[in-house]
C-alpha cells in the first residue's frame, strides 16, 4: 500500500545531486563548467504532492475503517439496551460512631484496641474500644464521694430524730405545767391576793411557753428537713454523676450490633483524610467504620431523565464491577426515587436515583465498588421493558 512512497523517494534521490566528500565543512555542489544548473520541474513536484496526500488520505481510511467493527460489535451487543454506572452499598448495613459521653466536654478519644478491617465478627463481638481511665477514675471518685454524703444524711437525720424527741419532751413538760398552773386557778379563792395574782402570772406564763414550744417545734422540723434534703439532692447528683460515669465507661467499648463485615470509613483525622488506627485520636459523634451484611448487596445509579424512560420496576440486569471485569452478577431494577435532583451541568436537567438489587454475592463484593449496570430490556416475568 506505501510502495508508491518509496518510488517516489527513490525517483528524488535519483535526481538529488551527489554529496559532498565526507568530512567537508562546507559541502558544495559542483557544476561542470559550461553547463547550467539544473532546474526542478514545478509539474513534477505538484504531482509527487498531490499523489503523497492522496496516499495519506487512503491510508487513515483504512485504519478508521479497521477500527470501526470493533466500535459496532460493542454498541450492538445482543441483549444490552443501556448501560449505566453507579456504586454498590450494602442493604443492611450498622454506622459505627464515637460515643458521644453524658455530662463530659470531652475534645477527643484515644482508639486503644480496633479490629482489622474485613473481618467478619458476630453479634456483640467487640469492635473497638477507647480510653476510659479517666471515666473509670471519675467513677471511682464519686462513688467514694457519694458513700461519705450518704453518711451525712443519715447522721443529720439522727440529729434531727434526738432534737425532735428533746422539743416533745419540752412540749409535755410544758403541757404539764399548765396544767398545773390551771389547777391552781381552780382555789384562786382560797388563796391570798398575792398568791392569786402570781397563779395567773404562772397560767399566762405557762400557757405562753406552750405555745412556743409548739411553734418552734413546728419551725424546727422544717428546717431540719430542708438541711436533709439538701444533703440527699447533694448525694443524688454525687450518685448520678457516678452512674454517668460508669456508663461513659461502658460506652468506651463497642461491640458489633449485627453479624457482618467490617468496613472503615475515610475520616479526616490529624490534619489528612484516612482510616483509623491503633493510637488514634478521633472526635465523639464521627462514624469511623461500619458493620455490613455482604450476603444482600445492590447498585445505587444516578439517572439521567433521558434515560428514565428506558427503565422500570422489575427490569433484569446485569452487573459487572469495574476492579474486577471477571466478575459478573445478575439483578434486577428494585425502585426509582420520584423526585429528582439537579444535574451536574444544568438544572433544567434533571438527574433520579435508582436501586438495583443483585442477586449473589461474593467475597470480592464489597460496598463503595464502582459498578457497571447493563439492562437486558427484560422484566423479572421476562417481558420486555417499556
Amino acid at each position: 500500500m506505501f510502495l508508491p512512497l518509496v518510488e517516489v523517494a527513490s525517483m528524488h534521490s535519483s535526481a538529488a545531486p551527489p554529496e559532498s566528500p565526507k568530512g567537508s565543512a562546507n559541502p558544495t555542489i559542483t557544476v561542470a563548467p559550461g553547463h547550467a544548473r539544473p532546474r526542478a520541474n514545478p509539474c513534477a513536484l505538484l504531482s509527487s504532492c498531490a499523489l503523497v496526500a492522496a496516499l495519506m488520505v487512503t491510508g487513515c481510511k483504512a485504519k478508521t475503517s479497521s477500527l470501526a467493527p470493533n466500535y459496532s460489535a460493542l454498541s450492538a451487543t445482543p441483549g444490552i439496551t443501556l448501560r449505566l454506572k453507579g456504586t454498590t452499598a450494602a442493604v443492611e448495613s450498622r454506622a459505627i460512631q464515637a460515643p458521644l459521653l453524658a455530662g463530659q466536654q470531652v475534645g477527643t478519644l484515644t482508639i486503644t484496641k480496633l479490629v482489622a478491617s474485613g473481618t467478619r465478627v458476630k453479634k456483640g463481638d467487640l469492635l473497638v474500644e477507647f480510653d476510659r481511665q479517666a471515666q473509670l477514675r471519675d467513677s471511682i471518685d464519686r462513688q467514694a464521694e457519694s458513700v461519705t454524703q450518704n453518711e451525712n444524711v443519715l447522721e443529720a437525720k439522727a440529729k434531727e430524730e434526738a432534737a425532735m424527741a428533746k422539743d416533745q419532751t419540752g412540749i409535755k413538760q410544758a403541757e404539764s405545767a399548765l396544767s398545773k398552773a390551771k389547777l391552781e386557778m381552780q382555789k384562786i379563792e382560797l388563796l391570798s391576793r398575792i398568791d392569786a395574782e402570781k397563779a395567773r402570772e404562772d397560767l399566762d406564763e405557762a400557757e405562753a411557753t406552750l405555745m412556743q414550744l409548739k411553734t418552734t417545734f413546728d419551725l424546727k422540723r422544717k428546717a431540719a428537713q430542708a438541711s436533709i434534703r439538701i444533703l440527699e439532692i447533694q448525694r443524688d447528683r454525687t450518685r448520678e454523676t457516678m452512674v454517668h460515669a460508669q456508663a461513659n465507661a461502658a460506652l468506651m467499648q463497642i461491640r458489633a450490633p449485627i453479624d457482618g463485615l467490617v468496613v472503615f470509613n475515610t475520616i479526616w483525622k490529624e490534619g489528612h483524610m484516612g482510616e483509623v488506627q491503633e493510637g488514634d485520636q478521633i472526635r465523639p459523634g464521627v462514624p469511623f467504620l461500619q458493620v455490613i451484611d455482604p450476603s444482600l448487596m445492590e447498585v445505587r445509579v444516578p439517572v439521567n431523565q433521558e434515560d428514565l424512560l428506558s427503565l422500570s420496576v422489575g427490569q433484569k440486569v446485569v452487573v459487572h464491577l469495574d476492579a474486577y471485569p471477571d466478575l459478573a452478577f445478575h439483578g434486577r431494577l428494585d425502585s426509582i426515587d420520584p423526585l429528582g435532583q439537579k444535574g451536574d451541568f444544568s438544572a433544567q436537567l434533571r438527574k433520579f436515583s435508582a436501586t438495583f438489587s443483585i442477586q449473589g454475592n461474593d467475597p470480592r463484593l464489597m460496598p463503595d465498588l464502582s459498578a457497571a449496570v447493563d439492562l437486558t430490556g427484560e422484566t423479572s416475568t421476562g417481558s420486555p421493558s417499556r
